[in-house]
């Protein structure tokens, strides 16, 4: 016998209410409860395992056995890296990213990888016909007989398909498409979402079979749907980049099997994505060579330094109130390092407007890219080039003093390897470890002593 009940859901974190309400008490967050209506049937509730095992006891861990299964290696390095070393079998993992950004063409060539080297691979599709997903995997070059392709919305014939495919991979193309004929709410609704999640998360750890869930973004670039569907899973990934830039950045957001700081860089082709095996090369290869307001910073993504330029036009405002913006770094530190150059520089930048940008559309967040911010909004603003060879790392207090970063030793490693001559680091970083042959070293203690180190002849 069912029975309808209505009830009002956060699209944010899943609070549930027996009436709308204008502010969620859960999450804090305004307009967020949606209305879902939902058909109750009495019967057997099922229940969730994450093995066949017909055992519930609790089991000391000391007693717990497992076997020794080795990742699944995709073939592509970046990614590899970004998942911790491979797949894990039996994991479940979201990818989710702006339209357009790459997030079907990343999975139909990882895919095609994995058909290859003899793995069964079902790739279902809720968004288009076999017929379309045919003609993207040609212009991609995907020919695998162990590709299996379906076109289906509805859950339950999604689960008849894996059972008859018996596939090691399953890619959902979409979360927010796909649909449980026991929830009668419209597919992409928080219900339907969830019970669809934990539906495949089931099928995802008794079967052994890793699954990749692709998931739509709001216009916030957050994953669309409750917050729970974060949670359940056991991987996020956000597929990033500049729709006019053919650089895309995979970023983990989650991961239960591995670090959370690593990114893959990818370039959009005609033939598809392909690896940048090393990026800093490629993001400095437009540099302009003496030009003012531009400095290089060695940036740590994970275990890899990259090589990155930042730039910066400060240039004097007709206005009261001088702009600040800032592109691929947090505005707010800029804003944080012009305050440090006007009280400990004695520099009057209250009357002129800054524009930072990091070139190539990287995201920078690590505090060790303070002194070469600081130094480029100085070359800028006395319009004083920096050397070509020179590479900055720091960070900057409210003092003025450069303090100490980690792993400085790898950062000097990748740009004596680009060719640089000079490595301006903070003095305390200095002693335990080899330099490089090619590049000096310099150690300073202020961002006065940077600056002389920077602009010599000023």
């Amino acid at each position: 016998m069912a029975k309808r009940k209505t009830k009002f859901m956060c699209n944010s974190c899943g609070y549930e209410s027996a009436k709308w309400m204008g502010r969620c008490p859960g999450c804090s967050e305004w307009n967020t409860m949606v209305e879902e209506i939902e058909v109750v049937v009495k019967g057997p509730r099922r229940t969730f395992q994450h093995s066949d095992s017909a055992s519930h006891k609790a089991t000391p861990i000391t007693a717990i056995e497992i076997a020794d299964e080795p990742r699944v290696d995709t073939d592509l390095d970046e990614l590899n890296r970004v998942l911790g070393g491979g797949i894990v079998p039996g994991s479940l993992v979201l990818i989710g990213g702006d339209p357009g950004i790459g997030k079907s063409t990343l999975l139909l060539q990882v895919s095609a990888l994995l058909a290859n080297k003899g793995h069964r691979v079902l790739y279902m599709s809720g968004e288009e016909s076999i017929r379309q997903t045919k003609l993207r995997a040609e212009r991609l070059g995907v020919t695998s007989g162990e590709l299996y392709i379906y076109s289906e919305t509805n859950l339950e014939l999604v689960n008849e398909a894996i059972e008859n495919v018996q596939p090691k991979f399953v890619i959902i193309d979409s979360i927010q498409t796909v649909h449980h004929p026991e929830v009668t709410s419209a597919p992409g609704s928080v219900s339907q979402v969830r019970e669809c999640t934990a539906e495949l998360m089931r099928i995802a750890k008794t079967k052994n079979i890793a699954i990749f869930l692709v998931g739509h973004v709001t216009k916030e670039g957050q994953i669309a749907g409750p917050r729970l569907l974060e949670h359940m899973v056991d991987t996020v990934l956000y597929f990033e980049g500049e729709r006019h830039h053919t650089y895309r950045i995979l970023r983990s957001q989650k991961n239960r099997f591995g670090s959370t700081n690593e990114i893959a860089i990818f370039e959009m082709l005609q033939g598809g994505l392909k690896e940048v095996l090393n990026p800093s090369e490629l993001f400095l290869q437009e540099r302009s060579q003496g030009a003012a307001g531009s400095t290089v910073v060695a940036s740590m993504e994970g275990t890899r330094p990259i090589l990155v330029e930042i730039q910066a036009l400060v240039t004097p405002t007709s206005f009261n109130y001088p702009k600040r913006m800032a592109s691929g770094i947090d505005q707010n530190r800029v804003q944080l390092l012009m305050a440090v150059l006007e009280k400990r520089m004695g520099m009057l930048l209250q009357t002129q407007d800054a524009y930072i940008k990091v070139a190539g559309g990287v995201k920078l967040d690590e505090p060790a890219i303070d002194l070469a911010v600081l130094t480029t909004i100085v070359s800028s603003y006395r319009d004083l080039a920096v050397s070509a060879h020179d590479c900055f790392i720091g960070e900057v207090g409210l003092t003025g003093e450069v303090r100490r970063v980690s792993r400085v030793e790898q950062r000097v490693q990748e740009a004596a390897k680009l060719g640089f001559k000079r490595a301006i680091i903070p003095a305390s970083n200095l002693g335990g470890w080899d330099y490089p042959k090619g590049i000096k070293v310099i150690g300073v203690e202020s961002i006065n002593d940077a600056l002389k180190e920077a602009f010599p002849n000023a």
